[in-house]
């Protein structure tokens, strides 16, 4: 399988490398980071709130005064799944004032 050359498809060809099976569904986490407990905790009770098919995990960062919001979703990771619900999130962690810090599957 073919991945297009950006870091999502990368790490989709590493993890096939590493003979993950990628047609089958997997728990893929999607990692926010955030500089207040407030922020991550109202992105974590609005995803609660709407959107029952996410696992969610809030816990301080190994960096002081940063906090962590891992968002679990069970998936078959293709490119353009990643990619979509990547960009979902995206959208709504701006709006709690925090950033993406990437994604990975719980293996």
């Amino acid at each position: 399988m073919n991945f297009p050359a950006d870091e999502t498809g990368q790490v989709l060809a590493e993890m096939q490398q590493a003979g993950i099976d990628l047609n089958v569904a997997h728990d893929v986490v999607f990692f926010h980071l955030f500089e207040q407990q407030t922020q991550a905790q109202a992105m974590a009770d609005f995803i609660k709130d709407n959107m029952s098919n996410v696992k969610l995990s809030l816990h301080a960062d190994e960096t002081p005064n940063v906090w962590d919001l891992d968002c679990t979703v069970n998936m078959v990771p293709s490119y353009d799944a990643v990619v979509q619900q990547e960009s979902d999130f995206e959208q709504l962690v701006t709006k709690f004032s925090g950033y993406n810090d990437g994604w990975g599957i719980e293996a």
